[in-house]
């Protein structure tokens, strides 16, 4: 049994605790967990999903329990990034929380401007969500075409000295491709996997459940296309990876690693159990003890395939 085992990891010169983080769009701004747990033994928390200006979100119903997961189309409900800055972001860097700022726009200078904003606070890292519709190119997703991919992320770059996070779509052809324009505009970590685009269906009314007609798929369900989306990214790009996507067990966390991720995060099974990070935190350093393993980083990238 090894003595002392290294939990810390590094996402370039960003430094967590740990490499359990929690999703955006999963824990809200943190505060709503506090009475279940200490948030600051968190590796770091990615913050809701943030707009220029705030935003009531789709209307309900907007949440969809499926087989294996649950669909959402929020639609991004949010108070601004400006009130994020003001009144949340104090009171996380209080509780010694590693933040990251989620960011979504409907135009390049939209992300910019955002960037501009937490590039002057004290926030620790910044995640780009290229996954909302470009409006001045008709509405398709920015994360979707590998040269707007290269642009919007080496636009925002200008405008950020933090640790920048581009976090991809699952709903592409190619994601070793949208990969490598992320690190070629200048990312210096990739997070994945967004949602799958899905839909649920009503019988009885003959109406889709969502309001929406269709949503993000998260949980268990997806967990085997974001394992080979990080395991294909790890082997095309140089820079570290975020895994996601149906993380419900410490084991799932290893399989990330395994499969060339750095650190994860935890979306849908915040849902489930509050207290469910903290618990595969515990399992994951038992694990590690149990095969001898002092470094956790030591697990990431060591998939042994046929």
């Amino acid at each position: 049994m090894t003595k002392s085992i290294n939990m810390e990891v590094n996402i370039g010169e960003l430094k967590l605790k740990n490499p359990i983080m929690t999703a955006s769009g999963t824990y809200g701004f943190g505060r709503e967990f506090e009475e279940f747990m200490d948030i600051s033994k968190l590796g770091g928390i990615m913050v809701k999903g943030l707009t220029l200006k705030p935003r009531k979100g789709n209307k309900a119903p907007r949440i969809a329990e499926t087989p294996g997961g649950m669909l959402n189309s929020v639609g991004l409900e949010n108070p601004g990034v400006e009130y994020f800055v003001k009144e949340e972001l104090p009171y996380l860097k209080k509780k010694g929380v590693t933040v990251i700022a989620n960011i979504s726009g409907n135009t390049i200078e939209e992300y910019c401007k955002m960037a501009e904003i937490i590039n002057d606070t004290d926030c620790d890292a910044v995640e780009m969500n290229i996954s909302c519709p470009n409006v001045k190119e008709g509405g398709v997703a920015f994360g979707t075409d590998s040269d707007v991919v290269y642009k919007i992320t080496k636009e925002v770059r200008k405008k950020l000295d933090k640790p920048f996070i581009v976090k991809l779509s699952p709903n592409v052809t190619n994601i070793k491709e949208i990969a490598v324009s992320a690190e070629k505009g200048g990312a210096d970590c990739i997070s994945l996997i967004n949602t799958l685009l899905g839909m649920a269906i009503d019988i009885n009314t003959r109406r889709p459940i969502l309001r929406n007609n269709v949503g993000g798929l998260s949980g268990p369900a997806i967990k085997p296309v974001a394992l080979r989306m990080v395991w294909q990214v790890s082997q095309v790009v140089n820079i570290p990876i975020i895994g996601m996507g149906g993380i419900m067990t410490a084991e799932d966390i290893i399989e990330f690693l395994l499969a060339g991720a750095s650190a994860v995060s935890v979306g849908t099974a915040n849902f489930v159990d509050p207290t469910i990070t903290m618990k595969m935190l515990d399992k994951l350093r038992e694990y590690l003890a149990k095969n001898n393993i002092s470094d956790v980083n030591k697990l990431v990238g060591k998939i042994k395939t046929y």
